[in-house]
């Protein structure tokens, strides 16, 4: 078990950055290809739900935080709005694989941004009990979200 918000979160960013791997390569007119698209946007979904509540919001309430919380929450809309294009068209056509790329692309690069910057930023923000205290209540809302998002 993870022993901060920061660790629980690294464990999500993981699955994500598989779950792209793998999709850019399934092939087209799949199952597969879907099967892996609805998880991406589960996990994304319930993910980023989970952050905004448990580490944006109490980082956003400082000064110091305010504007890469700003930042990391614009990033979070960006690939929403990419997922539901992707939700529209066609699995199978080419266009749909361009947009897959571009939103692998988007996931790597808010991930990075993310861990290298965000947490260093939070991290200061934040005291330890906080850190593991917003790990539980991160995870625990996560995994509710996961179950919503799954239908259940």
């Amino acid at each position: 078990m993870a022993d901060n918000i920061f660790e629980a979160l690294r464990e999500s960013h993981q699955l994500q950055r598989s779950l792209c791997r793998k999709l850019l390569r399934s092939a087209p007119h799949t199952e597969e290809r879907i099967a892996l698209f609805t998880e991406l946007r589960v996990e994304l979904a319930a993910h980023a739900a989970a952050e905004e509540r448990y580490l944006y919001a109490p980082v956003l309430m400082a000064d110091a935080g305010l504007n890469s919380s700003r930042h990391a929450l614009h990033e979070h809309h960006e690939i929403d709005e990419l997922i539901e294009e992707l939700q529209v068209v066609d699995k199978s056509r080419a266009g749909w694989l361009h947009r897959a790329r571009k939103l692998s692309e988007q996931v790597h690069h808010h991930l990075s941004e993310e861990e290298k910057k965000f947490f260093q930023v939070s991290g200061s923000i934040l005291s330890d009990t906080q850190k593991q205290r917003l790990a539980g209540q991160y995870r625990r809302d996560y995994a509710r979200m996961r179950k919503v998002l799954n239908g259940g």
